[in-house]
């Protein structure tokens, strides 16, 4: 259950937030800003790169490596593969996870880890073996760690210290953290971009810090429901199944960290898919027991001890107004056919990177109100 008045109470949100979850959606953009200067000082704008690499592999454990390397593959296109090197172990602890370089990796190949821990053998190993293959190796993670010293002194190593902030040393980050995704990405970013794998130079990540701050002014826990765009949406995703559609190229990566971000900080599942795939993907889920219609029967029966029934809830999330074709008047009707609601959320104009990164912020700032108040 949702405790909807503790979503107006910043006083009770600060307490309840244990894990520093508000704040580091709040600091985004400050941490956007300190992580492309620790990129600028470990020597990424002074690269003088002998062309691209033929492809680019992406290791780290959890959500946070797993967004990095959608976000990444999406902004670079299909001419510049991005491929994540998913670990294997019996457990997700640090000491239990390994990865692997696949057979054709060489010295054409570049080589990124993106991590907020630093200390797990299998990354220094995975390392190590890149070396041997004559792989260049990049690293994002914490500073003075195993994984720190095992690039930092390569010959063909680049090592970026994260961005990380005092009240995060206290426990584990959780990998869907706000501050986590930007500390790892933004240095990954301004790599990509000096290479020319992507287009993200200095002036585009100081738009992406701009529009962070913009929507944590906006979605800030002093902000009232009513005018708050984050607070609104996770009221509205209370006892709810969130069906998150997408429509855009760069929404995608924004809907699928939105769905891993709400069963990891709220314990809530959902799904999600691409207009306008995502029509047929989902419409015997609309008609099925998850309707808002459904299961009408015995309406007399005492409902005051029985848990509210779930629900779908369509998220329709696009990246910027489309004046071509769209497929959001279909996905509309489709949910108002089976009585199923609907949320929309649009950013401002801007560049690529700053329209991904506000609908990336404002459903950070959602699952984190989500599961602060449900957890109350």
């Amino acid at each position: 259950m949702l405790d909807e008045s503790l979503l107006d109470s910043p006083e009770g949100l600060a307490q309840a937030d244990q894990r520093g979850l508000l704040r580091g959606a709040a600091e985004a953009g400050a941490r956007v800003r300190t992580a492309a200067r620790h990129a600028i000082e470990a020597g990424v704008s002074e690269l003088k790169p002998d062309g691209r690499p033929r492809a680019v592999l992406i290791a780290g454990p959890g959500a946070a490596a797993t967004h990095a390397a959608d976000l990444l593959g999406t902004l670079a296109g299909p001419g510049s593969p991005v491929t994540r090197l998913a670990p294997s172990g019996v457990a997700p602890a640090a000491g239990a996870l390994r990865w692997e370089l696949p057979g054709w990796a060489g010295s054409v190949d570049l080589l990124l880890i993106a991590t907020p821990d630093g200390t797990e053998p299998g990354l220094s190993l995975l390392a190590e073996q890149a070396y041997r293959r004559g792989c260049t190796v990049a690293a994002v993670a914490p500073a003075r760690t195993p994984l720190a010293e095992a690039v930092a002194g390569a010959a063909h190593g680049l090592f970026v210290p994260m961005a990380t902030a005092p009240y995060e040393q206290d426990e584990p980050l959780a990998a869907s953290a706000p501050g986590v995704l930007w500390a790892l990405l933004t240095p990954l970013l301004a790599l990509l971009d000096r290479i020319g794998q992507l287009a993200a130079p200095p002036d585009a990540l100081e738009k992406v810090a701009d529009r962070l701050d913009h929507i944590a002014e906006r979605c800030g826990p002093a902000i009232a429901t009513y005018s708050n765009p984050a607070k609104t949406l996770a009221a509205e995703l209370a006892d709810a199944l969130p069906v998150i559609w997408t429509e855009g190229i760069s929404a995608g990566p924004a809907g699928r960290r939105f769905a891993a971000a709400l069963a990891e900080l709220s314990g809530q599942p959902a799904v999600v898919a691409e207009l306008p795939e995502a029509l047929a993907a989902h419409s015997a889920l609309l008609a099925g027991p998850l309707a808002a219609r459904a299961n009408p029967d015995d309406f007399f029966r005492d409902r005051v001890e029985e848990p509210p029934a779930l629900h779908a809830r369509v998220v329709l999330l696009r990246d910027r107004p489309i004046g071509g074709l769209t497929a959001a008047p279909a996905a509309r009707d489709l949910a108002l056919s089976h009585d199923t609601p609907i949320s929309e959320l649009e950013p401002e104009p801007g560049g690529e990177l700053e329209t991904l990164s506000e609908l990336i912020a404002i459903t950070d700032f959602a699952a984190v109100y989500l599961a602060l108040a449900s957890r109350a």
